[in-house]
């Protein structure tokens, strides 16, 4: 039998907040949350603007010894993964703790540290200078590892890597999981922290990020004609995930139920989108078939929404195609046009603004969407929150090398 899913739990740390609340309510009044580059000098490059965490202090969540054995993507997702833990008032104990997995990825791992010990070998030329923290740091499980560690879960730890879509896939195994009954909770999400120079110049070079310095507020404009490309973002997203009699049992408070996972590859090119849409068109046609709904069903969808170019107008397809003319009444919006784009740590947040959109009942806006790309003609939400009734939502990630997510919530009944 194929048991129930629910979300009991949310928890992220984000350009918007340090937390869940002071996010949404950013998102919900279409605020941005990118400006000018500050955790590196950027005045030599080209892109000088980010979506940073702003006056985030690891150590008010971690003790000061651990903060300097890790990595900031990892400060992010201890902090997320606290919030959510706490929301969900769940307790690891001797009788559950098998029974729980800690699913967090993240797409590119402790590449900030990585980045300053290789930078600091090449300099001084000394391998001694080497930090032994140096894997510890840079391993992409590390985020998973020091939840599972915090909170005494042994269960599966691992952490599915598939570009900017990790965190929508770390979700979705965790919901196999825990409904095929291997699991009987999961954290699951993922945290990213690529804003260094290498990663800003590495964007860049493909042609992938805006350079509108001067204007960073404006600089994100998903589905615009004039789009220029993505800003680059860091944040967590922690979601934590339950069976639903495991959480009747505790008395937990259901904020939604997972009901549809799918993923696929386009087998196209290593940073293009298969511009025919194939493969994002079967991730979510394979999502509403898992969830057994049909596309009528859903009532909002939260985009991918890169701002580039070649994501904006593939993802509009693929909704077209799977929708037919109902992916023209049902409201589809990018979240990243305010929070940046922090690689596979958006999709969970994204996740989680799925969750709080049917909580609220407020479809999350498009900002700085102006002219819309002839291509780009759906119902995006323009620049300004829209409340209606939402009782389901489809999440869609998509990731560099072809990786293609949708989730879909709804309303618990």
């Amino acid at each position: 039998m194929v048991r129930r899913v629910v979300v009991t739990g949310l928890g992220m740390m984000t350009p918007l907040g340090h937390n869940v609340e002071d996010s949404w309510a950013a998102i919900k009044a279409g605020k941005s949350g990118i400006g000018p580059i500050t955790l590196f000098d950027a005045s030599s490059y080209l892109v000088k603007i980010a979506a940073e965490v702003k006056n985030f202090d690891a150590n008010q969540y971690m003790p000061a010894k651990e903060v300097r054995r890790r990595d900031r993507y990892q400060h992010l997702v201890v902090a997320a993964a606290r919030e959510a833990v706490t929301h969900s008032g769940i307790e690891v104990n001797d009788h559950n703790r098998q029974r729980i997995g800690t699913i967090i990825g993240s797409s590119v791992g402790g590449v900030g540290s990585y980045y300053a010990e290789a930078k600091m070998l090449f300099d001084t030329g000394d391998p001694r200078r080497i930090t032994p923290f140096g894997i510890p740091m840079l391993m992409v499980n590390g985020g998973s590892d020091l939840v599972s560690i915090e909170y005494g879960t042994v269960g599966p730890s691992y952490t599915p890597i598939s570009a900017c879509a990790t965190g929508a896939d770390c979700i979705g195994h965790s919901f196999d999981l825990i409904r095929w009954g291997r699991l009987d909770a999961a954290f699951a999400g993922c945290g990213d922290a690529p804003i260094i120079p290498i990663g800003i110049a590495a964007f860049d070079r493909v042609g992938a990020c805006s350079r509108l310095n001067d204007d960073p507020v404006h600089a994100s404009r998903p589905f615009d004609k004039n789009r220029s490309g993505l800003v680059f973002s860091e944040g967590a997203g922690v979601v934590v995930l339950e069976e639903l009699e495991f959480a009747k049992a505790r008395g937990a408070n259901i904020l939604a139920e997972i009901v549809g996972y799918g993923s696929t590859s386009d087998s196209y090119h290593v940073t293009a989108p298969d511009p025919d849409a194939k493969g994002a068109s079967a991730a979510i046609q394979n999502a509403l078939n898992d969830a057994q709904m049909n596309p009528t069903d859903i009532h909002y969808i939260n985009a991918h929404g890169t701002a580039t170019s070649l994501n904006d107008v593939m993802e509009t397809k693929a909704v077209k195609r799977i929708f037919g003319d109902h992916a023209y009444k049902v409201p589809m919006s990018s979240t990243k046009s305010m929070t940046g784009h922090g690689m596979g740590a958006t999709a969970a947040l994204e996740a989680v603004f799925s969750v709080l959109a049917m909580r609220d009942s407020v479809a999350p806006p498009t900002i700085n969407l102006e002219e819309a790309d002839p291509e780009c003609d759906l119902d995006y939400v323009p620049n300004e929150a829209r409340s209606m009734p939402i009782q389901s939502v489809m999440s869609n990630s998509f990731g560099f090398g072809g990786h293609n997510v949708s989730l879909i919530f709804k309303a618990f009944n």
